[in-house]
């Protein structure tokens, strides 16, 4: 079934109305017309099922049919603290993160960073972003918008993480390591018996962390995890550590 994610403003008690870019791309390009029946997503994890009643050249309406809440994302939430990578892997990261169920993404400046610190991403590769989050959205049926949060310097990162004891974190790492990612899962699961709200996945980009900042982050008591011998590309790494912290946290069903 066709999706798609308007704005809550757009939904009135049983109708809902069709103007602008969400206009264009429901019936300019996708071609739904007057009879045609869809899912309209809204930020309140809310899905209505509705049928088109009106076309114009301009604009739409159409009538709920029925309502149904989108589950909520479970607990502990992922986020991907990802240091600037080239645009096209970030482009194919934030695609396939709102697919596999990361709450957020918080990109950083570091040493090896596409981009350095002090450098500003532009309003259109913001804006691509958020374009590229509303459409996985809509293919996923997925029911609030990944947040995709603006890039901070690497001496931030420490601000981040939950200090109060209900979130953990790691970092991707393919120097030596103590820990596989099997063995952190269960080393975390041991420390929290009360559960983890939140999981802070750190990723650095195509260059990889240096020293110092390895030594900072395990100042931060993150720990540094293998994902074995072979070394992976950025968005291989992202979603192999999404893939195995939602199996290991019943994140899948």
């Amino acid at each position: 079934m066709r999706r798609y994610w308007i704005e809550k403003k757009d939904l009135f008690q049983d109708q809902v109305n069709f103007t602008g870019d969400v206009f264009h791309h429901i019936f300019d390009v996708c071609r739904q017309e007057i009879g045609s029946k869809f899912e309209v997503l809204t930020e309140d994890s809310k899905a209505y099922f509705v049928e088109v009643t009106h076309v114009s050249k301009k604009n739409a309406t159409a009538r709920v049919l029925e309502e149904r809440i989108i589950p909520a994302l479970k607990e502990p939430h992922l986020h991907l603290v990802l240091s600037l990578s080239r645009f096209p892997v970030m482009d194919a990261i934030m695609e396939k993160a709102v697919e596999m169920g990361v709450t957020s993404i918080q990109p950083f400046f570091s040493e090896f960073s596409f981009l350095r610190k002090g450098e500003k991403l532009s309003d259109n590769k913001t804006d691509r972003w958020d374009k590229i989050v509303k459409s996985a959205t809509q293919q996923s049926g997925r029911g609030d918008l990944m947040k995709v949060h603006p890039a901070i310097p690497f001496e931030k990162i420490s601000d981040l993480i939950n200090r109060n004891g209900s979130g953990v974190g790691l970092f991707a790492y393919e120097g030596p390591s103590t820990l596989s990612i099997k063995e952190y899962v269960s080393k975390v699961k041991a420390d929290h018996p009360a559960g983890i709200k939140d999981v802070w996945i750190i990723v650095g980009s195509e260059g990889g962390f240096s020293h110092r900042e390895v030594e900072e982050f395990q100042k931060l008591g993150l720990h540094p995890v293998t994902l074995g011998p072979q070394v992976l590309r950025v968005e291989t790494a992202c979603m192999t550590l999404v893939s195995v912290l939602k199996y290991d946290f019943d994140l899948m069903c």
